[in-house]
């Protein structure tokens, strides 16, 4: 991918610095590759390179990353390291989604074990509460053996305690239906024209994903829509009193001498969540803290320890739009799954920068793809712009480097995965679609629910709160709307 040897490692961006260590290490023909967050530092184009020339130029590797669509085109064997396992450990053979399917399935007769050897404990301990005599040898060994049972099943509720980080936004509660609104903007930086008569609306419930290169002007647009940067030509007009919280990759409001007490309750031992006072232990354990690193300095955490103290603090502010840039950047993979589903349930709008392919799918609504000229597109999905992606790679030739043109069209040969239509639905609309009368049967109910709320006579002469219900019905009735709509687009990618 390197088009100027002339170059100097100091003018090379981290991607391509990810990308020139990976080809150093190639170099030496190793027998096995092992590699630490490889796709860390890379943007999509360059994640795609690496995928295809791990399929093509090493024999074989052992990757640990929390990439998950990474994982799910270069792994054919899985494994998770987890104290809730026997042994600690979980492996499956296959792709990732395979992984998940058996981990679930693992994870379900594990539950099934704990429930039969609980129900065996409660008739033991019964026995013994009876003052069984134990001066017998089958007595005694009764007794023993009760032991050894409630012994196993303390051991089991101790692996299944497994924690996640508990996240979840706070919206302020706004009810315009227009939060921002771009017109015609264009800027340029640096003499380089990054964004030319670019529209954009931002609502309640809208979800924007962003895609580019490095350099194309994600962070640009970011800082536009933050209000820290003004743009060369057009409007941005901002709803009154609009709330934006901003999640930073560069993490520039942390201050590393800071202990991590002072970092999560600047104020004090104490936070607010939600009108509600929350111990600064309490709140640390939310986050996976544990009371002892409460005067630990903010340097000496992990990255992923320092990603969630800002998550803890976006938190702690009611928002009306969430920027959040590069986000995943450390967080594990339990972390990851809890953020998606904060962010799909979070009821402001979202602007979203991330290179975790699996988050983008999971939670945009609509993708906008900025190609580094002032060039902006809007896609429905990730799937969309990949396949638009590909086929302007056939046609133009030179837009990406070879070596990406390999991934994409090694990964959509109906080969590459038996029983899985990479055109048709990806593992996650695959689970959206099979839940999907599920999950529409249970906002009907909510819908109702609402409509009952309305209808109560007790409401009729109190406007705040007739006002305040309409407005949930209003909200029940448009998710049923965007769900069936998405069961008609999920049903229409299938034919």
């Amino acid at each position: 991918g390197f088009t100027d040897p002339r170059h100097t490692v100091g003018v090379l961006s981290a991607g391509w610095r990810k990308r020139l260590a990976i080809a150093r290490e190639l170099v030496a023909a190793p027998d096995v590759l092992l590699m630490d967050e490889p796709t860390n530092h890379l943007d999509v184009e360059g994640i795609l390179w690496l995928e295809a020339l791990l399929r093509t130029e090493v024999p074989a590797y052992l990757v640990v990353s929390h990439d998950r669509y990474f994982l799910e085109h270069v792994a054919w064997r899985v494994l998770e390291l987890n104290r809730c396992y026997a042994g600690g450990l979980f492996q499956a053979e296959g792709r990732y989604s395979d992984y998940l399917l058996r981990r679930d399935e693992a994870l379900r007769e594990q539950a099934a074990y704990q429930d039969t050897l609980a129900n065996k404990v409660r008739r033991e301990v019964e026995w013994l509460r009876r003052g069984p005599k134990a001066r017998t040898r089958k007595g005694q060994a009764r007794v023993k053996a009760a032991g050894r049972l409630i012994q196993e099943l303390d051991e089991v509720r101790a692996r299944d305690a497994g924690a996640a980080a508990g996240i979840e936004f706070t919206a302020s509660g706004r009810q315009s239906k227009k939060l921002l609104l771009a017109r015609d903007v264009a800027k340029t930086v640096g003499g380089v024209r990054l964004l030319a008569g670019l529209n954009l609306t931002l609502t309640p419930g809208m979800r924007l994903g962003l895609l580019g290169a490095s350099g194309s002007g994600k962070s640009t647009l970011l800082n536009l829509l933050a209000g820290t940067l003004a743009p060369d030509a057009g409007q941005i007009e901002r709803a009154e009193g609009l709330r934006v919280v901003r999640f930073d990759q560069d993490r520039e409001g942390l201050d590393p001498a800071v202990s991590l007490r002072r970092a999560l309750a600047p104020e004090g031992d104490a936070v607010v969540y939600r009108d509600r006072s929350v111990h600064v232990v309490s709140w640390a354990k939310r986050f996976l803290f544990r009371p002892e690193q409460l005067e630990t300095t903010v340097g000496r955490l992990s990255g992923g320890e320092q990603a969630r103290i800002l998550i803890a603090r976006l938190m702690l502010q009611p928002a009306d739009l969430l920027i959040l840039d590069e986000p995943t950047n450390d967080l594990d993979i339990p972390t990851l799954e809890v953020l998606e589903e904060s962010l799909a349930d979070f009821p402001g709008a979202l602007v979203l920068v991330t290179r975790d392919r699996f988050l983008l799918e999971r939670v945009s609504t609509l993708v906008l793809a900025l190609d580094g000229t002032g060039g902006a597109t809007f896609f429905a999905d990730y799937a969309q712009w990949e396949s638009a992606h590909e086929e302007t790679d056939r046609d133009v030739g030179d837009r990406i480097e070879a070596p990406a043109r390999t991934a994409v069209e090694t990964r959509t040969k109906p080969a590459a995965r038996e029983g899985l239509d990479a055109r048709r639905l990806t593992y996650l609309e695959k689970r959206d679609w099979e839940q999907m009368e599920q999950t529409i049967l249970e906002a009907e109910e909510a819908c109702a629910a609402c409509q009952e709320a309305v209808e109560d006579p007790a409401v009729a002469s109190d406007p705040i709160a007739l006002r305040e219900r309409w407005a949930a019905l209003e909200a029940a009735r448009t998710e049923v709307d965007r769900l069936y709509g998405r069961w008609a687009e999920l049903e229409e990618k299938q034919r």
